[in-house]
């Protein structure tokens, strides 16, 4: 039996500290109002001011966001067709709303220097299928060549989907990832950048995209909206004014989050520059580290700052990987594959298109392994996690 040490250092630490939880158990014996309310608008009002968009819509998970996201543009009139391209390396929930759905998926293989969308493969599908939506992902906070891919998004005419949730505070040529495309999301689930226990968001520069939105994420009605429009919508459909409050607009979900999530959230955004300048020195650490090792690659950001969720290597092969989790779960070094590798090898697409062979997503799905990025760690700490994987020779 292998003896496995209690894990001194952890992929993910909570941001939600003792002082978040006396000031929230002091804001709750003022028995204030505890659903979605007004925390939540000024949760969402400091969020897009942070990221620089005009609107952001809090939700109750990262990937409620994706699935809010997906069918805003579905129901939106804007599409040219349902197909998107979703990226080989993701997450689960940054492909599954496209098959649950009905949208027309077609994978594109990861480049070897960012881990995201291979530019060159992406133009090929965009020419071949002229797709009406392209999802890119940030992976693990490393941006993908965004000025390729603008230019992409300008000669081929399509919406483009930010899945940011690994990805808070990185940047491309100074710019936020998440402030790129029509809509962007962003996860804070515990151990991300920032916490509010469970919730998303979803932010946008679109007025109108905001407005459906607000719709789909209370079941279809308007009460989110401004007054204004919400009376114009209601006389449009010939409401009758008592019924105004329970009128349904777009077939939509519930998807709120609530004012205890929201004040967790404001509380976060005191701490939210403390976070990712940690996050940031430690992913810069790591990459001074692994960078010359002939024994392992890593995806580089050449054009920005990369604020990740925990930082990405390669192996030389699987056997190797293994050698590298077994020294690192001897040291208390908590270890995972980069997410689900390559979703092309995933049982819920391969039960349905069949297995996508891709070079490079299928090297991250056979020897990537991920390494602790939070606030708390260390200088020293990362070194001490270094100094064990950077010993297993290839």
């Amino acid at each position: 039996m292998v003896y496995t040490p209690a894990l001194r250092y952890k992929l993910a630490e909570g941001t939600i500290d003792k002082a978040d939880l006396d000031a929230l158990a002091d804001w709750l014996r003022g028995e204030p109002w505890l659903t979605q309310g007004p925390l939540v608008r000024e949760f969402e009002r400091q969020w897009a001011n942070w990221l620089g968009t005009r609107h952001a819509v809090f939700v109750n998970s990262g990937s409620s966001a994706n699935l809010l996201m997906y069918y805003a543009l579905l129901v939106s009139g804007r599409l040219k067709n349902r197909k998107i391209v979703v990226p080989a390396i993701a997450w689960a929930t940054t492909v599954a709303p496209a098959i649950q759905l009905g949208f027309e998926p077609i994978m594109c293989d990861a480049e070897i220097h960012t881990f995201g969308l291979d530019m060159l493969l992406l133009e090929k599908l965009l020419i071949e299928h002229d797709p009406g939506v392209v999802i890119v992902v940030p992976t693990l906070g490393v941006p993908n060549d965004m000025d390729a891919l603008m230019r992409l998004k300008a000669k081929y005419g399509f919406a483009l989907m930010e899945d940011c949730c690994p990805a808070l505070g990185s940047t491309y040529r100074g710019k936020l990832v998440g402030s790129f495309g029509d809509m962007s999301s962003m996860s804070f689930y515990f151990g991300h950048h920032l916490s509010t226990i469970e919730g998303g968001t979803i932010a946008t520069n679109d007025d109108a995209l905001n407005d459906t939105l607000l719709h789909l994420r209370s079941h279809g009605w308007a009460k989110d909206i401004e007054p204004t429009k919400a009376q114009q919508l209601a006389a449009a459909h010939n409401v009758i004014p008592f019924n105004r409050i329970f009128t349904f607009y777009q077939p939509g979900f519930n998807f709120r989050s609530t004012d205890l999530n929201a004040f967790i959230g404001i509380r976060q955004m005191q701490k939210i520059e403390w976070v990712v300048r940690r996050r940031t020195e430690n992913h810069a650490h790591y990459e001074q580290r692994f960078a010359n090792s002939p024994d392992f690659a890593i995806p580089r950001n050449t054009d920005g700052v990369t604020c990740s969720i925990s930082f990405c290597a390669l192996s030389q092969s699987t056997e190797h990987r293994e050698r590298v989790g077994n020294a690192l779960n001897a040291h208390g070094i908590e270890t995972r594959p980069l997410g689900g590798g390559s979703m092309g090898r995933q049982p819920f697409w391969v039960e349905r298109f069949g297995v996508l062979p891709f070079p490079v997503a299928d090297r991250l799905h056979e020897t990537s392994f991920m390494l602790p990025n939070h606030p708390l760690l260390t200088s020293d700490d990362v070194d001490r996690i270094c100094d064990v994987a950077l010993s297993v020779k290839a």
